[in-house]
């Protein structure tokens, strides 16, 4: 695994390491190349996606077989940090949500999914942060609506099993705050933050921060 060299601090950091998989060859020959010239990524070889951070997927649209992909990833992988970014001209909304308990964090269109876009999505999951078209954070909301209105509500359920410091947390996540940005809103430590971040998903078994998201929505918290 790469490290390099934090400039500013004088402090080494770990690259994450990264997979690119791609339906066609010139693709993933391209990616390849130009993720290779990157500092801050260090590139594997396809056969080493089970110890890989970040999976780079990129597609033309997510089939069924795409779907499976992902699925045998997560299951085969021996990073429990392990992210998927997507770039795609298509992902259905009932793919959506099921791929983002496969570890995707990131879908990027095809269209406008320049090589510094791709980067930044791939560094970004470092952050815990995620990338999406706005269509897609709509269609996790109309879910939201749903489930609260035709399932939790006409059973008398509640909605959540968060607490009120997630419920915090996780509101200011889907608003694109960092941890440190999270930690002076609420005005607590970032260890604090990290703390309850790492309890919520231990506890419900969320695997990222976009998974946390979509599981308040899902539950009816936002």
């Amino acid at each position: 695994m790469g490290v390099r060299i934090n400039r500013r601090y004088g402090s080494t950091v770990q690259s994450p390491t990264v997979v690119i998989l791609a339906s066609d060859r010139i693709t993933a020959d391209g990616a390849l190349a130009y993720l290779r010239t990157q500092p801050d990524l260090d590139v594997l070889p396809a056969n080493q996606q089970h110890r890989a951070d970040v999976l780079l997927l990129l597609v033309d649209n997510v089939t069924e077989a795409t779907m499976e992909l992902m699925r045998g990833v997560e299951e085969q992988s021996t990073n429990p940090s392990m992210r998927i970014v997507l770039v795609a001209n298509d992902i259905q909304e009932h793919q959506l949500t099921k791929a983002i308990g496969y570890g995707l964090v990131s879908v990027l269109p095809r269209a406008d999914a320049t090589f510094a876009r791709v980067v930044k999505a791939i560094l970004d999951t470092r952050r815990g942060q995620a990338d999406m078209p706005a269509a897609m954070v709509g269609w996790l909301v109309e879910q939201n609506r749903t489930v609260q209105r035709e399932v939790l509500a006409p059973n008398g359920l509640t909605s959540t099993q968060l607490d009120t410091r997630e419920l915090q947390v996780v509101r200011l996540i889907a608003d694109g705050y960092d941890t440190r940005e999270i930690a002076e809103q609420l005005n607590y430590s970032e260890r604090t933050v990290k703390n309850v971040i790492h309890c919520m998903m231990t506890r419900l078994s969320l695997r990222n921060r976009p998974h946390a998201v979509a599981y308040a929505l899902r539950c009816g918290a936002m």
